[in-house]
């Protein structure tokens, strides 16, 4: 009774989302990234589920997101993409976890290690194809391409890169990108590849090479700008009424007297808001059109902004019957989409499903 706002996380439709990934790339191996805390929903429950769904290989950023993931996923292989820092290579070997090698030196540093404790320990190597972010340059690679007591040193299981546009699946730079990851994958030592994320993925059986490494398609957000979302909604937040107040024709709603009000209007006051992962950026001024939220299958547009802990929404052509003090308003869900509400914000369904806070009550479901 005292739940002001619930997060709910259906754990069985993550498990969906990941067979219907794996069965669209068969036969590469289908591996789940669960960095971020898995993308702001609970590193913990998701790789649970997925494990018991089949897959074996996880993907995070930090060490310490790899070390927190191995004590639940004992037997997983885990690879951290953010690399090998110095002094660090003794962590990845007590805890089994793989570097994501990213430079030249990275690579050195690895090969010295598996020299030192006489053990060619697993990795990848990252090469960039074009997005200037991690990854061995074409510099890199031409500098150790032919260190053949380098490569013998260490044990190399992947060869990876990352698309840069696989939103965009008319965008030219995603075959300049493959062009380039099979160029350089022929210079390296033989390994199993991976090019795609999530986007990718939905590029074609040409992008999907031995491992696909999805992530916001598992939690229900959309790849791609075009097209239908073919992936199930994961997380639904709700807020609750906290007052029914009625305002009159010229009044204003919320900081700043943003938005007046156009006739005589009934407002709900919701207990959520920024701190609950709602932008400030869904508010609606004068002549805006914020977040609609919904009550039922009633739509709820927002009225002014959204404060730390508040949000007012339009009820007027709601029924009373839906709209008591007490009752709870769909913020995110069925009606509400990641997307839909990235799009509002500006911003992606990456953002929106991390920024969601630790305030309202956690629920799991399914799985």
């Amino acid at each position: 009774m005292h739940d002001t706002a619930i997060l709910t996380i259906d754990l069985a439709a993550l498990a969906d989302n990941y067979r219907n990934l794996r069965e669209r790339t068969r036969p590469a191996e289908c591996a789940a990234v669960v960095k971020a805390d898995a993308y702001g929903l609970g590193m913990v429950q998701a790789a649970s589920v997925l494990w018991r769904a089949g897959c074996r290989t996880f993907f995070v950023a930090t060490i310490a997101e790899a070390i927190d993931l191995r004590i639940v996923l004992p037997d997983a292989v885990i690879y951290v993409l953010n690399g090998v820092l110095t002094g660090t290579a003794a962590t990845f070997q007590e805890h089994g976890l793989r570097p994501v090698l990213n430079s030249a030196n990275e690579v050195r540093d690895w090969a010295d290690y598996c020299a030192h404790v006489r053990k060619a320990l697993p990795c990848a190597v990252h090469v960039d194809t074009g997005m200037n972010r991690l990854g061995l340059s074409a510099t890199d690679i031409d500098e150790i391409r032919d260190g053949t007591e380098l490569w013998q040193t260490l044990a190399l299981s992947l060869v990876m890169s990352h698309l840069a546009c696989a939103d965009d699946h008319t965008h030219a730079k995603n075959a300049h990108q493959r062009a380039r990851f099979d160029a350089v994958r022929a210079k390296l030592p033989e390994a199993l590849t991976s090019l795609a994320n999530s986007a990718g993925i939905l590029l074609g059986p040409d992008y999907h090479y031995d491992l696909v490494r999805p992530g916001i398609a598992l939690y229900g957000g959309h790849p791609q700008r075009q097209g239908e979302n073919p992936f199930r909604a994961v997380v639904h937040l709700m807020g609750r009424i906290l007052q029914i107040r009625h305002a009159a024709q010229g009044e204003s709603v919320g900081y700043g007297a943003t938005r007046t009000l156009q006739r005589p209007t009934r407002i709900a006051v919701v207990s959520a808001g920024y701190a609950d992962g709602l932008f400030r950026a869904l508010s609606a001024g004068d002549g805006e059109t914020g977040l609609t939220a919904y009550l039922g299958p009633y739509a709820a547009p927002v009225l002014g902004r959204v404060s730390m802990d508040l949000v007012s929404v339009d009820v007027t052509d709601v029924p009373e019957a839906f709209c008591q003090r007490g009752a709870w308003v769909e913020l995110l869900g069925p009606n509400v989409s990641a997307h839909t509400m990235a799009a509002q914000a500006g911003t992606i369904d990456y953002e929106v499903l991390t920024s969601l806070g630790n305030r309202a009550t956690r629920r799991y479901i399914g799985g």
